[in-house]
């Protein structure tokens, strides 16, 4: 998490309530709904057409948020349908209720075609959580004991006996591409694909109005999970990300962002920046740690300060790996499989005596954001 946000105007000082809306712009309307943890909300967005309406994003898969829907149909439509959903990419507190919605009425469903695949996949991946040879060999390569792999595997199937499930998704979708632009309320939308924190994940800009619907690529406090998986597990999305920044650097100065967290601010170049530099910090952290050779898990003190449950440690292993590979990427760090099966990472770059600051870090971060 970076919490450097001086920078940030924010014209709004709260969300609106639950199962109300409020108008950001002609047509344009925010609404929230519940979500568990630490993060107690999720931002979805209306955007009005001529003859009815479409959904950004549907909240998270339960009676409650499903029943703030229903409110929202009832009194906030004037009467019109929804004529899409557009689901800015594939996790399920944006997925959640896409099915239901689009079966309500008979309507499209929206996103890019890696997201909609990958969310149809999804389930698969966490239900098979530790329970495999594939998640075994990634997580003992990283450094993680029997014993922690089986609380992770524990803090897992007890999320699954608590009602845990992963949403359906409607059987069609119609694709997204980056650069398309959806004409809605007669002015166009771009379709802007960043990628890193998911893998096709589409922004909205609408440069009549000024604003970007930003979803999870660009939030304003906390910064998005940026994780390698057991399911691809030399993926290099950190580098993703860092080049999606620099692609949305060049949104223009006055845009008004309106994220799937935390609340719409204007300064999407200082933000950016920001979280550029933050993550560029945390690896220079983790090369000057590894001048001595060691593992994945004996990075996590170096990313996060607090002792992490068997789900934290999934995603936080996760996110030091993301960043470990795009140190390899660079030629900063090499990696040895030893005779124990682990990998050992040791930094390789002559530079880094000049570079280092090892007394002027980012502090660490509570623990991983589950966003």
């Amino acid at each position: 998490m970076s919490n450097d946000t001086t920078n940030l105007v924010y014209p709004y000082a709260e969300h609106p309530a639950h199962g109300g809306t409020l108008q950001i712009a002609a047509g344009v309307y925010w609404l929230t709904m519940p979500l568990e943890g630490s993060l107690d909300h999720i931002n979805l967005y209306l955007l009005e057409d001529n003859d009815g309406w479409y959904v950004v994003d549907t909240g998270w898969n339960d009676a409650r948020t499903m029943d703030l829907w229903q409110q929202i149909f009832a009194s906030a439509l004037n009467n019109k349908p929804v004529k899409g959903v557009i689901c800015t990419h594939m996790h399920p507190d944006h997925t959640g209720n896409a099915l239901a919605i689009t079966d309500i009425y008979q309507c499209d469903l929206y996103m890019t075609q890696a997201e909609y695949y990958q969310a149809r996949s999804f389930s698969s991946m966490v239900t098979q959580v530790g329970s495999n040879w594939h998640f075994e060999n990634f997580y003992h390569r990283a450094g993680m004991t029997s014993k922690a792999l089986e609380q992770m595997q524990q803090s897992w199937t007890s999320r699954k006996e608590a009602g845990f499930s992963m949403p359906q998704m409607p059987p069609g979708y119609r694709r997204l591409r980056d650069g398309d632009n959806l004409k809605i309320g007669g002015s166009n939308w771009q379709i802007i694909v960043g990628s890193g924190h998911s893998p096709e994940h589409a922004c909205l800009y609408n440069a009549t109005l000024g604003i970007m619907i930003s979803g999870d690529q660009i939030l304003p406090v906390i910064t998005s999970n940026v994780s390698i998986h057991p399911s691809e597990p030399e993926a290099n999305p950190l580098h993703d990300w860092m080049v999606s920044h620099d692609k949305f650097m060049s949104t223009p100065a006055d845009t008004l962002i309106l994220p799937a967290h935390n609340l719409p601010f204007y300064g999407v170049r200082e933000r950016l920046r920001d979280l550029v530099n933050h993550h560029e910090d945390r690896m220079l952290a983790i090369e000057e740690h590894c001048l001595t050779p060691c593992v994945s898990t004996e990075l996590l003190p170096v990313l996060f300060k607090r002792k992490l449950d068997g789900r934290q440690v999934m995603m936080a292993l996760g996110e030091a790996i993301a960043h470990i590979h795009l140190l390899m990427a660079r030629n900063r760090l090499a990696r040895e499989l030893r005779a124990d099966g682990r990998y050992y990472y040791r930094s390789i770059d002559p530079d880094l005596k000049r570079r280092s600051h090892s007394e002027d870090h980012d502090l660490p971060d509570d623990t991983p954001i589950l966003v």
